[in-house]
């Protein structure tokens, strides 16, 4: 069959002339597939009905039409024995940057896309959701929402908003987990700006070049650690491209005021270096004095180009995290959510257990299963809690957090412990794992961070029940494949008794006398975008651990205790907005109290100064 005859770097899969719908450009005459045709058009002045349709047969009429260059009107005969069952969406197709956007391929599979212009479409948010609700397997519904982001972007958030708890799942964990292994392969564009070890020297005009200029945030990996499923390198990005979404959705960040980046610096990955199809740079990573060299430009670009970016890290592998937050914390207003986002949630999900059980956290012990940047960053924001809010030295807050790594447990006797793990070298005697550690220490809650799936077993989760009448498990690993145990298990091996919440979602659970009991996710998006839209806000020069603590506080303090007793540890996804609103507001006045902040003019009710610059798709 014919070939499209567009330049670039889109991935065409409907080369096939039985399975494309062609138009021809009658200056020059050239060849179009239907995908390359919407790229030409001034979509935010022509308003088109979107089909994405999934065909069983390749049987489609097609009648190629003459596309006059002002692109005035368009029109595609269709068969009319297409099913409208099979259209995955519909909708406005509106420039995000006022111009028309790229667009891939929808979903694996998809025979042709269709345009008609129609006026205004006869569609209704609740017909694309139920489109989107049928589309088969996570990847694709995580496809499809990229694909209408680029065709429709009005009509993308406007289900985002209404919809979060529902779509999250399909822009973040736990789908994104298996978009980044496959990122390199997958029919999709990139939205974000990759920084690359080709670029040394040129970063800041890099930065300066692109579109938009007025960027408050930017999430940025160098995608070591991806999840828990290791160094993914260049294919990071669906990690800032999914974070950076979160701070429209939970807090209302303006959609163009952010920037996902992913610095390409090498992969360690053995099947990505010998895959003809990866796209980074096929080499191992650079370490040391290069690699400090490189972040360094990177940081410094940055803060020049905008003086009040907000910086999230997320994803560097334990060896760079740390040091890289405790670098660039004091600099800029920069923090890792690995580190402080998880402890945070994580604290917040503590104290809810805490009131759950009827003892406050000073009287409880935790056990870690894992002792990398999130184990750690929890037990030290654990700790800072215990000495801000009830006097104890940070040390002695720490006597309250033990840890397990792939050696055992981390105590005084081992040696060459890396550096993060050495505050929690406590003097007691070494126990070689999990269930011994349970029997000799005694801790009220179990904490994951392993990514060491099913590692909270019958046997392990049953020794800590024998323990506590309420005990506290939190499997965190992500995504699911990784996590510790599953809510099904630890109810069933606690007897319902579980106080539970995990980094990836679970089904709540009908108990057999008829009461619905729900899985708490410790969803880190209830945390970072509200700190960092108040960072941004109040343009904070730093954001510190006691800004954490407090946004763990007020967290946990939005559910009651009946809402406890259902499991519900955080309160309802679904209100995320107004969660950020208050979380928002609460910071953003520490920041200005603490002399970090600067209020805005006028500014006397936070809450109501919040709520109004948060961005919603009517702005679009």
């Amino acid at each position: 069959g014919p070939k499209c005859e567009t330049e670039g770097a889109l991935t065409h899969q409907y080369e096939l002339a039985d399975l494309t719908t062609w138009i021809t450009d009658c200056k020059p005459k050239r060849m179009f597939c239907i995908r390359c045709c919407l790229l030409e058009l001034q979509c935010s002045r022509a308003r088109l009905a979107i089909a994405a349709a999934t065909l069983t047969l390749p049987q489609f009429a097609h009648t190629p039409i003459q596309m006059a260059p002002a692109m005035a009107s368009v029109a595609v005969s269709v068969r009319s024995s297409l099913d409208i069952a099979n259209t995955r969406f519909k909708g406005e197709c509106v420039g995000l940057l006022g111009r028309s956007t790229e667009l891939g391929p929808a979903v694996p599979n998809d025979a042709a896309v269709t345009a008609v212009l129609i006026g205004e479409p006869n569609i209704t948010y609740e017909l694309i959701l139920s489109r989107f609700r049928a589309i088969g397997t996570p990847i694709e519904k995580y496809l499809t929402l990229r694909d209408l982001l680029r065709l429709a972007p009005k009509v993308y958030y406007e289900l985002l908003l209404k919809h979060t708890e529902e779509i999250l799942p399909f822009i973040y964990t736990p789908t994104v987990g298996e978009a980044c292994q496959n990122y390199h392969k997958l029919p999709l564009k990139t939205r974000g700006l990759y920084l690359t070890l080709h670029d040394k020297g040129n970063i800041a005009a890099k930065l300066q070049s692109w579109p938009v200029q007025d960027i408050r945030v930017a999430v940025i990996t160098d995608g070591e650690r991806i999840l828990g499923l290791g160094d993914l390198g260049r294919n990071g990005m669906g990690i800032s491209e999914g974070k950076i979404t979160l701070y429209t959705a939970a807090a209302g960040v303006n959609p163009l005021q952010s920037l996902p980046i992913c610095l390409d610096v090498g992969t360690n990955n053995e099947s990505f270096l010998q895959d003809p199809d990866y796209k980074g740079i096929k080499a191992k990573r650079i370490t040391g004095a290069e690699y400090d060299a490189f972040i360094k430009e990177v940081m410094d670009a940055l803060k020049a180009w905008q003086p009040h970016i907000l910086v999230q890290f997320e994803d560097f592998g334990n060896n760079n995290a740390f040091r890289l937050l405790e670098g660039y914390r004091h600099d800029m207003c920069a923090f890792n959510d690995d580190i402080q986002g998880t402890a945070c949630i994580t604290l917040a999900g503590l104290l809810s257990a805490a009131r759950a059980t009827g003892k406050p956290l000073k009287e409880h012990r935790v056990l870690f299963l894992g002792a990398g940047e999130a184990g750690t960053g929890i037990g030290e924001l654990i700790a800072k809690y215990l000495h801000l809010k009830h006097g104890m030295t940070v040390e002695e807050g720490r006597q309250h957090c033990f840890f397990i790594d792939s050696k055992g447990l981390v105590c005084k006797s081992r040696t060459n412990l890396q550096h993060h793990k050495e505050p929690f070298a406590h003097d007691v005697e070494f126990c070689p794992d999990l269930k011994t550690a349970i029997e000799q220490l005694k801790p009220t809650a179990l904490v994951g961070v392993s990514t060491i799936a099913k590692a909270f077993n019958e046997e392990i989760l049953k020794a800590l029940y024998k323990l506590n009448e309420r005990p506290i498990i939190f499997p965190l690993s992500n995504p699911t494949s990784k996590s510790e145990c599953t809510y099904q298990e630890a109810f069933k091996w606690t007897e319902g008794k579980v106080l539970f919440a995990s980094g990836s979602p679970f089904d709540p659970i009908t108990d057999n006398e008829g009461i619905v009991h729900y899985p708490a996710q410790a969803n880190n998006a209830y945390i970072f975008p509200a700190v960092g839209y108040a960072a941004v806000l109040a343009r904070s020069k730093e954001i510190t651990d006691e800004m954490f603590v407090l946004s763990a506080e007020v967290l946990s303090q939005m559910t009651d205790m009946q809402e406890l007793e259902q499991g519900r540890l955080f309160p309802p996804f679904q209100n995320i907005r107004a969660i950020s609103k208050v979380l928002t507001a609460r910071v953003a006045e520490h920041m200005v109290e603490t002399g970090l902040g600067t209020p805005p003019e006028g500014v006397k009710d936070w809450e109501n100064f919040v709520a109004a610059n948060m961005w919603t798709a009517s702005k679009l």
